[in-house]
């Protein structure tokens, strides 16, 4: 017997929820807010009684999930929160799109999976702040970035740009790194304060080529280590495990990544490796010893990065540190 006889699909917006509740297609439109949520619970109750036999599901849309899904988890209702691609790849062909069409789909597609859609456990309220910290990270750096590049054309136009506008954009960096490591001090400070974070961060951490940015990154996206069963699957996430291209005896294409992944973890995970090869002796004469057998550049990156994955997870999984056995080779 399912445990779900029945799915509410919810389509989340910045101000309203439209709802659907999938066997009785019944609609129903609240405000995405507390009042709101406690209208979905009284609707959904009153269609179906049993409020433990139903599956909650909605998209995964960020900040304006969140108040939802904290709610949810203080009223220990089950429900799942699903990647918006996920569902609309289910739905084949289809014309026209409005909220409660997209509610309707939810709905359908948690009724259909509901003996296989995970449960979503919400994440630590340290977990929620490092989060909100890595994006707003992100967004000074890019900033910086952009400023930089900006300076760099100015210098090149000699004559154009006065030292004015140039001591400007500097200034300007000089605020955005100070903001940085402002950002940066506060998810130490975070990770310290927390017995279990800080137990989990050293494990990481002891990987070459693994910082604060990348560790703390791994640890937010896979909810301390929870969230995927193994090294593989989040490899397979952030886009660095290699699929075969090929069809009948034709079309016989080189192993390649998917387009679709997390490519903010891809990104870093670059950085990561090519922080492996010039410091980890082990990966640089990997990496050496690969190119010189003709190997492709690229590839072989990407093979450190997948060996950064899975000595993460290696390490977090058995409870101690990394050990370079390298160094102690004949």
């Amino acid at each position: 017997m399912e445990k779900f006889i029945n799915s509410i699909g919810i389509d989340v917006s910045k101000k309203t929820l439209d709802v659907c509740d999938h066997v009785h297609q019944l609609a129903l439109q609240v405000p995405n807010s507390v009042e709101g949520f406690k209208t979905l619970l009284k609707w959904s109750k009153k269609n179906n009684g049993n409020l433990s036999e139903l599956l909650f599901c909605m998209e995964h849309t960020g900040m304006y999930s969140l108040p939802l899904a904290v709610y949810l988890t203080g009223q220990q209702i089950s429900f799942a929160m699903l990647p918006g691609l996920q569902i609309k790849r289910s739905l084949g062909l289809q014309r026209g799109k409005s909220d409660k069409s997209d509610a309707l789909a939810i709905a359908r597609y948690a009724y259909l999976h509901r003996s296989e859609v995970k449960i979503y456990q919400l994440p630590s309220t340290q977990i929620l702040e490092l989060k909100s910290l890595l994006s707003l990270r992100e967004k000074l750096v890019s900033q910086r970035a952009g400023y930089q590049a900006t300076k760099h054309e100015m210098k090149a136009l000699k004559g154009v740009s006065s030292k004015f506008v140039i001591d400007i954009h500097e200034k300007m960096m000089k605020e955005l790194t100070g903001q940085i490591k402002k950002v940066e001090g506060q998810m130490k400070q975070i990770i310290n304060a927390d017995h279990e974070l800080k137990r989990i961060f050293d494990l990481v951490t002891s990987v070459k080529g693994v910082g604060l940015v990348v560790g703390t990154t791994m640890m937010v996206y896979t909810n301390c280590f929870t969230a995927f069963d193994d090294w593989r699957k989040f490899a397979c996430y952030c886009g660095i495990v290699p699929f075969p291209y090929q069809s009948g005896t034709s079309i016989r294409g080189k192993m390649k990544v998917h387009y679709l992944a997390n490519k903010r973890i891809k990104s870093l995970l670059s950085n990561a490796a090519c922080t492996s090869i010039q410091f980890n002796p082990e990966m640089k004469i990997y990496y050496e010893r690969r190119l010189q057998e003709g190997k492709d550049k690229i590839s072989t990156q990407n093979i450190i990065r997948n060996k950064i994955v899975a000595r993460v997870f290696a390490i977090v999984h058995r409870g101690t540190p990394y050990v370079d056995i390298y160094k102690y080779a004949a």
